[in-house]
């Protein structure tokens, strides 16, 4: 990861700090991307507390020893996204 100072210039910038230093954020650029701006040290007890999270941890252990897959078709027709 690498570490950019921010001039006290790009007000635009600065006012997306001070709101990050109050709540997380996640910004969305004009082709879709997103983009996580948090405090670091909100960040870090923010992983912190999700690996204390013992039902989210089972759930992703659980997740990640799944090997079955589901076709896209299927999961299409599941939704009701199944246009034809």
């Amino acid at each position: 990861m690498r570490s950019i100072a921010v001039s006290m210039d790009a007000i635009d910038i600065i006012a997306l700090l001070k709101q990050a230093c109050k709540e997380n954020l996640i910004l969305k650029a004009p082709d879709g991307n997103e983009f996580i701006l948090a405090e670091l040290n909100d960040f870090d007890r923010e992983i912190e507390l999700t690996r204390q999270n013992h039902q989210l941890m089972a759930f992703l252990e659980q997740r990640a020893r799944q090997t079955k897959t589901v076709p896209l078709d299927e999961v299409k027709i599941q939704l009701g996204l199944n246009r034809e």
